[in-house]
């Protein structure tokens, strides 16, 4: 039985070191929030989910496919950039095996964030619980590639981390609990903790290439303008102050921990001034909305308020930044992810 199974291991194992010497980075492994699932709220018990039209209505084949746009992420862009693929799957996923989660997979959950309390706003997967996937999809690596090119593939890979919108906005600015416990800058200071331990985590883990995403400018987000009434709608500078304060925050422990972790190199990724610049001067980069989304009234709908039967979404969302409320839209991910392979990313290539 040995003999007839090891022809087939060695030809896995020979074509998957040739993606390797073709590629710096031979996947992308992404935890975090609804920025970058790919549909893995699809398979648990939540009411975070988007997998219905029109969400997914400008992929190739017009399917949703619980991607909180109207195609594909930033992430998934970056995996094209680096050559690996066009679509990172769903690690919950039932259509995927091992073989497609080899060159790169996504833990992540909308409605999670790095604080525990967070994900059970709304029933979703907790970051600790991505990480026992990731634990989950080592050994299946693993016993698929064998000990030695799983460990190669895992120090290679690109790990990133987008999470702590979610943190802000939906857990400590709207419930009383973490605010009540915290002041804004001791809820930095824990999340930040949190963000530590995590990166921490993956490197025991043996994973030596990591990002973490910055904050978007959260105050301009469609839904945090539509209630900002005292100021006309206008972005909520406080909340874009938390969130550049948290950034520089979440760059410092990049920095401490580069330095920190033998081998490592852990890199904080900028969206906030490119979305702030896209914010000021849309029209520069052929954007023709940037206050509301391009579904329904744009002002508060996404997930399930963003359905098909809703006769307001725009026919167009390449002329808009965002496509719900809360998410860009396709060609919104495709420039953030274009600005950061030119530079907080141009390291791997």
């Amino acid at each position: 039985m040995a003999n007839k199974v090891m022809p087939w291991l060695m030809s896995i194992q020979m074509l998957f070191l040739a993606v390797m010497i073709n590629a710096k980075v031979p996947a992308l492994i992404v935890f975090g929030d609804s920025s970058v699932d790919a549909g893995n709220n699809n398979y648990i018990n939540t009411i975070a989910k988007s997998n219905f039209k029109p969400y997914g209505r400008d992929l190739e084949d017009g399917r949703p496919t619980g991607r909180f746009s109207n195609g594909r992420l930033a992430t998934d862009f970056i995996s094209e950039a680096f050559g690996i693929k066009s679509l990172v799957p769903a690690y919950l996923d039932p259509k995927y095996s091992i073989k497609d989660f080899s060159t790169g997979v996504c833990f992540a959950s909308a409605g999670s964030g790095f604080d525990n309390a967070t994900s059970d706003v709304l029933s979703v997967i907790p970051m600790w619980k991505e990480l026992e996937y990731y634990k989950e999809y080592q050994r299946k690596l693993r016993n698929y590639l064998g000990e030695t090119m799983a460990n190669t593939m895992l120090s290679e890979a690109l790990h990133m981390i987008s999470a702590g919108t979610n943190d802000f906005l939906e857990n400590y600015y709207v419930f009383s609990g973490r605010s009540s416990e915290f002041t804004i800058d001791e809820y930095m200071i824990f999340l930040t903790g949190i963000a530590r331990g995590f990166v921490e985590e993956i490197y025991l883990l043996g994973g030596r290439r990591i990002t973490l995403g910055g904050l978007p400018p959260m105050g301009c987000l469609p839904l945090e303008r539509a209630t900002n009434f005292m100021s006309t709608s206008a972005c909520n500078d406080d909340y874009n102050k938390v969130a550049m304060d948290f950034n520089g925050r979440l760059k410092a422990l990049a920095d401490e921990l580069t330095a920190k972790l033998n081998g490592s190199r852990v890199v904080y990724l900028d969206v906030y001034d490119k979305l702030v610049e896209i914010n000021e001067k849309p029209s520069i980069y052929g954007f023709e909305n940037v206050e509301v989304g391009c579904c329904g009234t744009g002002l508060f709908e996404m997930a399930y308020l963003c359905n098909r039967r809703n006769p307001l979404t725009c026919k167009d969302a390449s002329k808009y930044v965002y496509w719900d409320a809360f998410h860009p839209t396709e060609r919104m991910g495709y420039i953030l992810a274009d600005n950061l392979m030119k530079t907080s990313l141009a390291q791997f290539v």
